[in-house]
């Protein structure tokens, strides 16, 4: 089985349960470490030369971290496709079980089993936070609405202000996130790597909780402990 993955989280999932079946990654690939594969480009700009060249069994993508034309491209190139849509916890679990099939793991990794006991037993919050999630700034953008992020921070308290926007990742002014007074703002790593500066620089006064964009965005074994991760850098904001 040969299998080229176009999805950073995807990556790692395959790599950890079906060893050396990956041939090919994107640049954005970090996970695991050294990883010895061909790397094809960025996920929304890669080398579909390359890709080919490679002669894959399967390319792994996503729906929305890839773009339509050049899945197109691949498939009329004779490869086969198989495109993910992950936008709720529970949805990240039967893609991956899914994807990791395709790519002939042999049984289901304990990672995933333990990830999903640990999501599905998480205990009802005990009060609700509403947040700002900025995921850029140089246009200032922010979560909307039905993104897989909003329902992890969702499933832990967290409503972020904009999960009604017709727009999953809307442009919003910086003074529209600072008039619609959140308790907080969440500011992940990735895509923008927010750093510590950024909050008090751009929303100052607000607690900001600064978060692993691994942990908050990808589904893949990160989602084992993300619960716990998200859940401290949420309240060491408020510390």
């Amino acid at each position: 089985m040969r299998v080229v993955s176009l999805v950073p989280s995807l990556t790692e999932a395959v790599a950890v349960s079906a060893p050396g079946v990956l041939v090919g990654a994107t640049d954005w690939c970090t996970r695991p470490a050294d990883l010895p594969v061909v790397r094809v480009g960025g996920t929304k700009n890669p080398r579909l030369d390359r890709i080919a060249g490679l002669a894959p069994d399967l390319v792994i993508a996503n729906e929305e971290e890839n773009r339509a034309p050049d899945l197109d491209a691949l498939r009329s190139a004779g490869l086969e496709v198989l495109v993910t849509e992950v936008r709720e916890v529970p949805q990240a679990f039967r893609e991956l079980s899914r994807v990791l099939a395709a790519c002939g793991a042999p049984a289901r990794p304990r990672w995933l089993s333990e990830a999903e006991r640990t999501w599905s037993s998480l205990p009802a919050p005990r009060h609700r936070t509403r947040a700002v999630v900025p995921i850029w700034r140089r246009p200032w953008m922010v979560l909307g609405r039905d993104t897989f992020a909003g329902d992890v921070l969702a499933r832990l308290g967290v409503d972020h202000l904009h999960a009604d926007h017709p727009e999953r990742y809307p442009r919003i002014p910086l003074d529209e996130l600072r008039a619609a007074a959140p308790d907080l703002v969440v500011l992940p790593d990735e895509p923008y790597r927010f750093t510590p500066d950024d909050g008090p620089e751009a929303f100052p006064g607000l607690p900001c909780a600064l978060v692993s964009g691994r942990h908050l965005t990808w589904y893949g074994p990160s989602l084992a402990e993300a619960p716990s991760v998200l859940a401290e850098a949420l309240r060491a904001a408020h510390r």
